[in-house]
């Protein structure tokens, strides 16, 4: 057993001050992927847009999130480039493998650890949103250090099977887009609307009902099954559990109401809407966060139907967003009204949603084997780093 300073450089320097046009990889903490464990993007700058006040490393380097809620939710990829030396976040830690001493590979799985990232947390410092991983808590942690054909044989077999569960997510990500173009197919383009449709205001044909915040200071309220969905559970088209969870006796007790299983959701407040408009359908009964507003149905309407005539004008939904007095991107009354939703005939509707519930059943079979893969790969992990892989 090692330590991690001994098989890596901990947030080390730049080592010489480039020419200031110097084209040089920028990575925003957006870039990263907690899903994939990737760096998703990055753009090319020149030396002199980056040299103050952004942390610098170079490809083939681990980058670890430091601050919450990004470190919670596993930003932590190693930062494979197309230029040698990148740029990025202050909120980055970086992990550069010592050559001849480890493998960036199995160093990058290793601090995927689940007991890595709880310890971690564990270890924060600050309050509040701003709550940092200190960097000796990187130097100080205990690391099972093989010869370094052991460690690439280790890394591998990891990959590999990081590469399956990439791949069952995609099929996956491919079934959620069918489902849209059958909705345009059938319907065609809500704000366009060139099949003459009838068209309804979305604050006509549903209620938003805003969800909240149980008392913090009350610990029995956060410690039950019921899902608590907010903006950053908001990733997939179907919801089905949520990364905080509540009391069953907080619904009875406090203003906030249980939804009922396929309930159609959106984001109404935060930065995410300055790109990105998410729908999604809770599959479960739930709550929600203030950031969120569940679409109550004034008249009947099938859930699926609604979600899809949502996000398939999601680019209309995002010119309506307005900018609050600090800078937070919402959706407001006056932009959910403008939100066209189609109205063919009920039958139209119907056959919309059983053929999406031929999609969906593929969908449940992807799921069912994507949760293997997982806990395949988490088994795998855990064996490699015990020395029994």
């Amino acid at each position: 057993m090692s330590t991690l300073a001994k098989a890596a450089q901990i947030n080390p320097p730049l080592n010489a001050k480039l020419p200031l046009d110097e084209p040089v990889c920028f990575v925003p903490m957006a870039a990263v992927s907690a899903e994939t464990a990737r760096v998703e993007s990055s753009t090319t700058r020149p030396y002199s847009e980056v040299s103050k006040g952004y942390t610098p490393f170079l490809s083939g380097d681990i980058l670890f999130a430091k601050i919450t809620p990004c470190f919670e939710n596993g930003k932590i990829a190693q930062a494979l480039l197309p230029l040698h030396q990148g740029f990025g976040s202050t909120e980055f830690h970086v992990i550069r493998p010592v050559p001849g001493v480890s493998d960036g590979r199995y160093l990058h799985h290793f601090l995927r650890l689940e007991h890595v990232r709880s310890e971690g947390q564990r270890r924060m410092t600050g309050s509040g949103g701003q709550r940092r991983v200190p960097a000796n808590y990187l130097t100080e942690l205990a690391i099972p250090l093989p010869p370094l054909p052991e460690q690439r044989r280790i890394a591998a077999i990891l990959d590999q099977a990081d590469t399956l569960r990439t791949q069952r997510r995609a099929a996956l990500a491919h079934l959620d887009s069918l489902t849209q173009s059958l909705f345009l197919d059938m319907f065609g383009d809500p704000v366009i609307n060139p099949k003459g449709w009838p068209v309804v205001s979305l604050t006509d044909i549903c209620h938003g009902y805003s969800g909240g915040t149980p008392s913090k200071a009350n610990n029995a309220f956060w410690e039950g099954p019921v899902p608590w969905f907010s903006a950053k559970d908001m990733k997939a088209a179907d919801l089905f559990d949520s990364e905080d969870h509540i009391a069953e006796t907080v619904p009875t007790t406090t203003t906030l109401k249980l939804l009922p299983k396929d309930t159609v959701a959106i984001v109404v407040r935060g930065m995410i809407l300055a790109h990105t408009f998410p729908v999604c359908v809770l599959r479960v009964p739930a709550t929600i966060n203030q950031d969120l507003k569940a679409l109550i149905p004034r008249q009947p309407i099938d859930a699926q139907f609604l979600a899809a005539c949502l996000r398939s004008q999601s680019g209309f939904v995002l010119e309506q967003v307005s900018e609050a007095g600090h800078g937070t991107k919402r959706l407001d009354s006056q932009g959910l009204q403008k939100i066209r939703v189609l109205q063919p005939e009920p039958s139209l509707q119907q056959t919309f949603a059983t053929r999406v519930q031929a999609i969906e059943a593929l969908k449940t079979q992807h799921r069912a084997a994507l949760a293997a893969q997982d806990a395949l790969f988490a088994s795998l992990q855990q064996r490699a780093f015990a020395g029994t892989l």
